[in-house]
């Protein structure tokens, strides 16, 4: 069947994004304000009775050369569309042809389709044997043939994962692997049931200890990135900066009331813990984390986070997201602690399809990638 692509209006994507019960917070239109470096634009794929059946959120940034704009064409976790149809050409190719015309010289995507999974315990059993070096060859306790399928389709059509090429993917993107806890069907009981001995007894601990988890506001957003900062120093990465944060949440909030949320974990007076919570359909997203290190002993993030379950649960939500994690299982690996502490929450490791890159200027493409991996 043969689609049609154009720009759609901001209500029009929001009907759209209302009525799925799943659309990654970087495919909502508020999200193009968040990036104010990037310009934005809402597209929609139409069937030929007019009907509106896909959408996506389409971010493009100007390359700083002379002459006319060149931009990188960029839909993080988009678009939305039915990643199973036979045409798969029939839905890309309008994109592709409609980006060229707004100057892009390539195109980056990350299709939202979810290829295998991995239950906790199948993890915990990975990384307490050391001769499994990495999650992908684990395997795994549910797996997509479909996914496998896109994916063939895809190089078929000339899409490649970024650094396929030589190298030449123009920057890391979203992650592929994340953390999913699933709530549709479960009480807050079996939740917690399915948590680790450790998760129970943090929980516990800081309930003891008296640490106080409360909703904050736009004003609080400031003791968040103090945290925040801090974690960056201790962590090694660099920090975004408080105006960030402030943008997202007059975006996302003036979208929806509750598309963003800031939580924080108090204790004597101390503010030690604080994250924020994204939420779009029946789906909800740890965002940012931020701690110090003062006060660790009364487990303030645990509680954090299973305030933010809790809360994740009361909204109707079917899974709560931890978003990133790594697929080292080495001892030594910097990323294996964060899993362990998502796995152990009773989380499910998912794989999605990954990011897909399409060069429509070969040149320009590569010369950007070869710049972006000498910085």
């Amino acid at each position: 069947m043969s689609h049609e692509l154009k720009a759609i209006t901001r209500e029009e994507h929001l009907r759209f994004v209302a009525d799925r019960p799943s659309v990654s917070p970087l495919q909502v239109p508020a999200w193009g304000e968040v990036k104010p470096e990037w310009r934005a634009e809402s597209l929609g794929w139409f069937d030929r009775a007019g009907r509106l059946t896909g959408a996506g959120l389409v971010l493009l940034r100007p390359l700083p050369l002379p002459g006319p704009k060149r931009y990188l064409a960029y839909l993080p976790e988009g678009p939305d569309l039915d990643w199973n149809t036979v045409d798969l050409a029939g839905l890309l190719r309008p994109m592709l042809a409609y980006l060229r015309t707004r100057g892009a010289f390539a195109v980056r995507m990350g299709p939202p389709v979810v290829a295998r999974c991995w239950r906790a315990e199948t993890v915990k059993a990975a990384i307490a044997d050391p001769r499994v070096r990495r999650l992908g060859d684990v395997v795994p306790t549910a797996k997509d043939p479909g996914a496998a399928r896109i994916a063939g389709r895809l190089r078929a059509l000339g899409w490649r994962r970024p650094g396929d090429g030589g190298g030449d993917g123009f920057a890391s993107g979203q992650p592929r692997y994340v953390c999913r806890v699933p709530l549709a069907g479960r009480s807050l009981e079996d939740v917690q049931g399915g948590f680790n001995q450790q998760w129970r007894r943090n929980i516990k601990k800081a309930e003891r200890a008296g640490v106080k988890v409360v909703r904050g506001d736009q004003e609080d957003l400031r003791v968040f990135h103090e945290l925040y900062v801090e974690t960056a120093e201790r962590d090694r990465f660099t920090p975004r900066p408080l105006a960030y944060f402030r943008r997202m949440w007059t975006a996302l909030t003036a979208e929806h009331p509750d598309r963003m949320r800031l939580y924080l974990a108090h204790h004597d007076g101390d503010v030690l813990a604080a994250a924020t919570m994204l939420t779009v359909g029946d789906h909800v997203w740890y965002s940012y984390g931020a701690s110090t290190s003062r006060g660790r002993e009364v487990r303030p993030s645990n509680a954090l986070q299973w305030r933010m379950m809790s809360d994740a649960h009361e909204l109707g939500a079917s899974v709560y997201d931890f978003r990133g994690i790594g697929d080292g299982l080495d001892a030594g690996d910097p990323l294996l602690g964060l899993l362990r502490f998502k796995i152990g929450a009773g989380g499910e490791a998912v794989e999605y399809l990954g990011e897909w890159e399409y060069p429509l200027n070969r040149l320009l493409h590569r010369a950007l990638g070869v710049y972006l991996s000498r910085r």
